[in-house]
């Protein structure tokens, strides 16, 4: 008697071929912040930065400690210079990020695991943006200090500390997207500060030089206080009870319609943060020109982020072609922000750092069917 054995069915063995996002981000994350902390370069750089931002603060405190909204300018000074040096800090985070891993012979390594392209590039970008916001935290003393001191409210404070981390955090992906293209760390590292200050400085030479494409021949109207011709002494001095009176006078100038290409400006890093945050309009008081020639009350004093914010809403509303008397007599009038500009730019800044990722999470996007002549497999 014969048995016969029916072949059993195999069963599938069931893998796990796609690790959790989450789950794969943080240990790449991990894995980049171990080995940043791990050199002693890190720990000079945070403590440049922070020599660095309190010799700026303690300069301007000098210089301004007179003025008017000390503290306002004070703290526009440090978010300023915060921003700047972020500009300048972000790019060497991250502008190294995957081709430097190439370069050492470690990226293949991970290519070759269960860990996707995706995750590899937000795991690269998250450490990145993490280690440059170390120095925005290394600068919040002053920062406070400076809050400490008046002339800003809680908003400002929280939105323009927001605001400076988003932009980290986008050059940071501009950095990360531009080192999965590039096979040599030095050029992605030159690339991505290249595109760092096309948006902080080329917009506003293309700026510059678009205002002579909308220049437009308009009739100003000048109006300003001064003295009757017959109120003079034989030394030139008005006489003791000569009164100033308004004078107008009308001319032809060409000037520039800038509401018409002041969206150039919008994916400025500067303009972002300071057309973000909500700035309290006060309301200076005006002089009496027809008594004397000077304004009354005290100054209004704006910071540099509230400067480039009042000048964008200057471009904004176009040419003024009418100023009162009142008007060349009295003191600085803040312009209150009609549609704001910053949603524009920060798409625009984000459009630019997703396109950059996606196109190296393509490139990474193993097996390669093609590679540059001499990029390092392994």
């Amino acid at each position: 008697m014969s048995t016969v054995t029916e072949p059993s069915t195999p069963q599938p063995v069931r893998s796990s071929t796609v690790l959790p996002f989450w789950s794969a981000v943080r240990t790449i994350f991990v894995l980049e912040m171990k080995q940043r902390l791990r050199g002693k370069g890190w720990y000079w750089m945070l403590g440049i930065w922070f020599v660095v931002i309190g010799f700026i603060f303690v300069l301007g405190t000098g210089v301004i400690g007179t003025m008017e909204n000390q503290g306002g300018i004070l703290f526009d000074l440090i978010v300023g210079f915060v921003l700047l040096f972020g500009l300048l800090v972000a790019p060497g985070l991250s502008a190294n990020a995957i081709n430097g891993d190439r370069a050492g012979g470690t990226l293949a390594i991970l290519q070759v695991t269960l860990i996707t392209p995706g995750q590899l590039l937000a795991g690269k970008w998250l450490a990145s943006w993490v280690g440059s916001l170390a120095f925005l935290i290394l600068s919040c003393p002053f920062i406070f200090w400076a809050l400490a001191l008046g002339g800003v409210n809680v908003q400002e404070a929280l939105v323009s500390l927001l605001m400076l981390a988003v932009e980290l955090g986008v050059a940071c992906a501009i950095g990360v997207g531009v080192s999965s293209l590039a096979t040599r760390p030095l050029f992605s590292i030159v690339s991505t500060y290249m595109l760092v200050a096309l948006l902080a400085v080329g917009t506003v030479i293309v700026f510059g030089l678009s205002t002579l494409l909308v220049m437009e021949e308009q009739t100003v109207r000048s109006s300003y206080y001064t003295y009757p011709e017959g109120s003079f002494d034989s030394s030139g001095a008005p006489a003791p009870d000569a009164e100033m009176e308004c004078v107008s006078q009308t001319n032809i100038y060409e000037v520039p319609n800038t509401q018409y290409i002041t969206w150039i400006l919008a994916a400025n890093p500067f303009v972002v943060v300071a057309d973000a945050v909500p700035y309290s309009l006060p309301d200076v008081p005006r002089g009496n020109g027809a008594a004397m020639g000077y304004v009354e009350g005290p100054y209004y004093s704006p910071g540099v982020m509230e400067t480039i914010s009042q000048g964008v809403r200057s471009a904004q509303a176009g040419p003024d072609l009418e100023m009162t008397c009142e008007e060349s007599m009295g003191g600085r009038q803040p312009l209150p922000q009609g549609v704001p500009i910053w949603p524009l730019g920060l798409g625009i800044q984000l459009l630019l750092a997703g396109a950059l990722l996606l196109i190296g999470r393509r490139k990474l996007t193993m097996p390669a069917k093609r590679l540059a002549q001499g990029t390092r497999i392994a």
